[in-house]
């Protein structure tokens, strides 16, 4: 079983940093593949980044490349440094999982999702 639980998201000036944190609080033994996606207002939701269950892997989406990083705190919970934020990147940032790496992630699917925490970038 996976349950995903995020926290951190907020309002945050433009230019600012925010740090989103998702634990994965299931009864899985073994650490997996876990990210982010984002959906706008009127957009489908995209991926954002995604990490291998033993940290070494990482991907990114071309919009956040450079601003974001995706870090593995433990087994079980992942974080997302955002920086450099501007107004595209206000969003519902959803957590997701998957046992199938995370290129699986990367490609656009997840086996598991997190409720979402809304990030708003303001003026």
């Amino acid at each position: 079983q996976v349950q995903l639980v995020e926290s951190g998201g907020g309002l945050v000036q433009f230019g600012g940093s925010l740090r989103l944190s998702c634990t994965n609080s299931g009864r899985t033994f073994y650490a997996i593949a876990m990210g982010w996606f984002r959906q706008a207002p009127g957009k489908e939701r995209e991926f954002v980044a995604s990490i291998g269950g033993s940290g070494m892997t990482t991907y990114y989406a071309d919009s956040v490349k450079g601003r974001f990083t995706i870090s593995r705190d433990n087994a079980r919970t992942v974080s997302l440094q955002m920086n450099s934020l501007i107004f595209e990147d206000t969003a519902v940032y959803y957590c997701a999982a998957t046992e199938r790496g995370s290129n699986w992630l990367a490609r656009g699917q997840s086996d598991y999702w997190g409720q979402g925490t809304q990030v708003t970038v303001s003026s």
